[in-house]
């Protein structure tokens, strides 16, 4: 079973993608469940006050998990968690024991690149954008070992304009997952206002600001190369060592060493 922690972003790509999993799981035959990969989701994530729309994420979060988790047909192969008051005390017991880690931020948007480093070091290996310290994380541990996706920075800008001038074309398993949470079975509490903000005009928390339609299919083709993956227990034990054996370059003494001579022009006081 492949756990899965989620800390940055855009909670809202990583659920609708549960959402997907869940549907097309739920569509399938008993025996067809039996040959997929296992996934325990745990989401971490809290909302600013005044951010109505992150709320609405976290109550999403919660109400798919309640359905899933006491759904006995699919219990088995699909467990979401909601992890309230994320911190750096959970994460110590968190990080250690996941397998893979999202960081699937919007390329140039990131709001911290520490995280996915912790993980990486601990052996968890990474589906992400090329954005922040992915970039680093991607070339020291290799390509081959980390699940990539997603426009790119430079992209966004053209990708935003065209959005904004109706060439967006949705792909069919992003509509599919917004037209089942639109069906009422996470409840009847009413997210149209939710969805709504990845349709309609241009703007800054409207018409798909963040680009989750355009990054959803190539995060559920990435989704597919991880559940591959993870059925070769060899290949993935190999890849996870290999993200701890390159993971040595984010050590905080070579860190406060590259700072102390670039950004700071300190020289080493060594002790007598």
């Amino acid at each position: 079973m492949v756990v899965v922690v989620v800390v940055l972003r855009l909670q809202l790509l990583n659920i609708l993608g549960v959402i997907y999993r869940y549907k097309k799981l739920k569509e399938m035959s008993p025996e067809e469940r039996k040959s997929t990969t296992s996934r325990t989701v745990m989401i971490g994530g809290k909302a600013f006050a005044t951010c109505t729309n992150a709320k609405r994420i976290v109550k999403l979060v919660n109400d798919v998990g309640a359905v899933v988790n006491s759904d006995p047909e699919v219990n088995s192969y699909l467990k979401v968690v909601f992890v309230p008051n994320y911190n750096v005390t959970v994460a110590e017991v968190l990080i250690p024991g996941s397998e893979l880690s999202q960081h699937i931020s919007t390329a140039g948007m990131e709001a911290s690149g520490t995280s996915n480093m912790k993980f990486a070091l601990n052996g968890c290996l990474i589906i992400g954008t090329l954005d922040g310290a992915n970039v680093e994380i991607r070339e020291e541990v290799g390509e081959e070992n980390f699940f990539l996706f997603g426009a790119t920075a430079e992209d966004v800008p053209r990708l935003r304009k065209e959005r904004e001038n109706g060439l967006f074309k949705p792909d069919p398993r992003f509509e599919e997952a917004k037209k089942f949470i639109r069906s009422g079975v996470f409840g009847s509490y009413d997210y149209n206002p939710l969805l709504d903000s990845l349709e309609g005009n241009s703007g800054y928390g409207r018409g798909d600001y963040f680009l989750v339609g355009y990054d959803f299919p190539s995060y559920m083709d990435a989704q597919e190369k991880v559940d591959e993956a993870y059925r070769d227990k060899k290949r993935w034990l190999k890849m996870s060592i290999l993200s701890t054996a390159g993971s040595g370059k984010f050590s905080s003494d070579r860190t406060i060493s590259q700072y102390a001579k670039e950004i700071w022009n300190i020289e080493e006081c060594r002790v007598p």
